[in-house]
């Protein structure tokens, strides 16, 4: 069963507001065995609005359309549905009342106009879809077999009326098959070599699961697609591949991703074990630690971290010697470690991350290629350090060093 999802709306298409929307829309969709065969973008134009309709409505069951539902002159998807289906606009007596009574409540300084109740027209074949978070409301017209829904584009109140009216009216009227994804997490390999190495475990697969690769900063996920009539069948089939794969990937293999992320399960480490954490970053710049404050719960392990981009910031903060700069450079080992020992020190804490590189585009105070990265991982027992060549743009060292940080104190945690 396949649906299409259309937003409308010029910002949408110069760049000026991102789609958010149709991942929503297509998660949920997938959720209830509904694929989503395309998603399409169109100008605010009445022929290009019936033309993407037209087309869709010959490929897909389900067409869901997003955006250009408001009360002004350049919201034309009503006006345009009606063309579409030889239709006209009639006022919703319960949308009305619904567009008066959130004037009432939550706009009095403002009187209700009449292009504000405008928003109660709606065509008339079509079954109104409650928006309880705004004006707009959503509506449901079918012609043949073939279901479209227009719902206004803010992120919010689509939302809401997708998990309230729209999936259970969908799983109501369609009779669909189970899609089941199960998607595992690797770092420290490419994605070809992974390839290579699961070559003929993933030619076996049965016809109806398919493997993706999905390549990131630092890991690659690899996810596992399978689509059938009886979910039982299906999820055991599904688990019996993940569990062959396992053996074959055993040594980069961090989990499924519906699992915890490996700083959620960093973090659960240090809970349970009572540690605390700090960190000192240099080209980073405090993405670590913006990482792990975004768990809540971070205080019970997490003391601070030191932002030392600057050289004489892990100088006169870190108190990392002046002679270990001068005689290394401030990307190497030996200030790596002496930023670690300095953060753990400062913060009283049972475990640091440092990080010093040159994330580019230029070299800065450090003569270290572009890329080049130093990461250092003090502990109560012992202390790690280790060079990385993590490619030649900001973005990517960046994130793939965060990645790789947080991989390197999950195994200095696991020694324990």
């Amino acid at each position: 069963m396949l649906a299409e999802i259309i937003t409308i709306g010029d910002e949408i298409l110069i760049g000026q507001v991102v789609d958010t929307n149709s991942a929503f829309i297509g998660k949920e969709l997938n959720k209830i065995g509904i694929s989503v065969y395309q998603i399409t973008s169109i100008q605010d134009e009445r022929v290009h609005m019936l033309n993407a309709f037209k087309e869709a409505s010959e490929r897909v069951d389900v067409v869901i359309i997003t955006g250009g539902l408001g009360p002004t002159k350049d919201d034309i998807t009503k006006h345009t549905l009606c063309e579409f289906f030889n239709d006209e606009l009639v006022e919703n007596a319960r949308v009305l009342a619904h567009v008066e009574e959130l004037f009432a409540k939550y706009i009095s300084n403002t009187p209700i106009s009449d292009i504000n109740r405008m928003q109660a027209l709606v065509p008339s074949k079509a079954e109104v879809l409650h928006n309880a978070n705004g004006t707009a409301p959503g509506m449901l017209i079918r012609q043949g077999n073939v279901t479209f829904i227009s719902m206004p584009g803010v992120p919010f109140e689509m939302k809401h009326l997708m998990t309230k009216s729209v999936i259970p009216k969908l799983t109501a009227y369609y009779k669909r098959p189970h899609i089941i994804h199960r998607t595992v997490v690797t770092y420290g390999m490419g994605e070809s070599a992974i390839a290579k190495k699961i070559e003929a475990w993933e030619d076996a697969l049965p016809k109806n699961i398919k493997l993706a690769y999905l390549p990131n900063l630092g890991k690659v996920r690899l996810r596992l697609s399978g689509k059938g009539v009886n979910y039982s069948e299906l999820a055991t089939a599904m688990d019996a591949e993940i569990g062959k794969l396992y053996p074959l990937i055993k040594d980069i293999v961090f989990g499924l991703e519906d699992d915890q992320s490996i700083e959620e399960l960093v973090a659960k480490m240090l809970t349970d074990k009572s540690l605390s954490l700090s960190t000192a970053e240099s080209f980073t710049g405090g993405k670590i630690a913006e990482k792990i404050t975004s768990i809540p719960g971070a205080s019970k392990y997490f003391k601070g971290s030191v932002v030392s981009y600057a050289t004489e910031t892990k100088i006169n903060v870190l108190k990392v010697p002046v002679k270990l700069v001068e005689d290394y450079s401030v990307v190497s080992a030996e200030v790596a470690v002496a930023m670690a020992k300095g953060a753990k020190k400062l913060m009283k804490t049972d475990f640091a991350i440092a990080t010093t590189g040159n994330a580019g585009p230029t070299k800065g105070d450090s003569k270290a290629d572009v890329g080049t990265v130093f990461i250092a991982i003090d502990g109560p027992e012992s202390q790690i350090v280790q060079k990385f060549q993590m490619g030649s743009t900001r973005e990517r060292v960046v994130e793939k060093s965060v990645n790789k940080a947080f991989e390197l104190l999950q195994k200095e945690i696991l020694k324990m």
